[in-house]
């Protein structure tokens, strides 16, 4: 990917990348969080640059910083393709790994937080705060989509009324409905257990976010892949609707986020989200349209 770019935008980023291993060192950042990067640091850096170099010049360096994390893998998303590779690495007659399968695919589709289906510890599952099959329910439109719809019944927006997630049938290897059919096929959890439950020498056991993820993990490596982070669902969730022509309006009730908090999410992922959207030009255009103002305090504007 570094041979992509021409030697001297290759030279301006490496500038750019030295200049913020300077400023992370002079600060005593340790190396983990210097990629990923938490937005605070970014912004940070992009201040302190401010006051000493033009504008064209702190944007590229901060680019510098993009191409890296880019490299390096930090906050990928998740893609339907992604996905695929790894489900073909998981055995769909296996409890743990159908439970997961379901669980990924149901929580890309319907761009769901990873902590809203699993639970955080095995002795942690509360079916009035984690979600069951009670939960479940199906609706069908004037046109005769029928869309599952699971009822979350605690999250940190919503944690007296909950909220609801949904997704609709897909094509190919990736259809959440399918996963979630054959989890149940395999692992039959009752009503009070959790909804990706699965068997465990002879009993049901929740499905916890560590297991998830860690499942997760080999099969991208088994598949050659490497790892994501469990957020890269949400975002590359995002990126896939938005890349299918849904419109930010509709983007925004799909992903549950008020005006500001999708505005934020998207400012804060754009160095993920534009690199894919590029190839979209008419979903570049929409989505510029959403972080210019970001984008444009980011070059310096005084």
């Amino acid at each position: 990917m570094s041979n992509a770019w021409s030697e001297s935008t290759h030279e301006g980023y490496s500038s750019g990348l030295l200049v913020w291993h300077v400023y992370c060192d002079k600060r005593s950042i340790p190396e983990l969080q210097r990629a990923p990067a938490h937005p605070a640091l970014l912004s940070s850096f992009v201040a302190n640059l401010a006051g000493s170099y033009a504008g064209n010049t702190v944007s590229n360096y901060l680019y510098g910083v993009r191409a890296w994390h880019i490299l390096h893998g930090a906050e990928q998303p998740y893609t339907v393709d992604f996905i695929t590779k790894v489900g073909e690495q998981l055995n769909h007659e296996d409890p743990l790994d159908i439970s997961v399968f379901a669980c990924l695919t149901d929580g890309f589709y319907s761009v769901a937080r990873v902590g809203k289906l699993t639970v955080p510890r095995l002795d942690a599952f509360n079916p009035q705060d984690h979600v069951t099959p009670t939960n479940l329910r199906t609706e069908t439109n004037q046109s005769g989509t029928e869309t599952t719809v699971l009822h979350v019944p605690k999250t940190k927006a919503a944690p007296v009324e909950g909220d609801d997630i949904y997704w609709t049938r897909q094509n190919g290897p990736t259809d959440p409905s399918e996963a979630l059919a054959n989890h149940f096929r395999i692992n039959k959890p009752s009503n009070s257990d959790h909804l990706f439950a699965y068997l465990h020498k002879g009993c049901l056991r929740p499905l916890t976010k560590r297991a998830f993820i860690k499942r997760i993990a080999a099969a991208a490596r088994a598949a050659g892949l490497e790892p994501l982070q469990g957020h890269g669902i949400r975002i590359g969730a995002t990126l896939h609707y938005l890349l299918r022509g849904v419109p930010m309006e509709a983007m925004k009730v799909l992903g549950r986020w008020s005006s500001k908090a999708f505005m934020r999410y998207l400012r804060k992922h754009a160095q993920i989200l534009t690199p894919y959207i590029q190839a979209n030009p008419e979903a570049h255009r929409t989505f510029l349209q959403f972080i210019m103002p970001s984008t444009a305090m980011l070059r310096g504007r005084r």
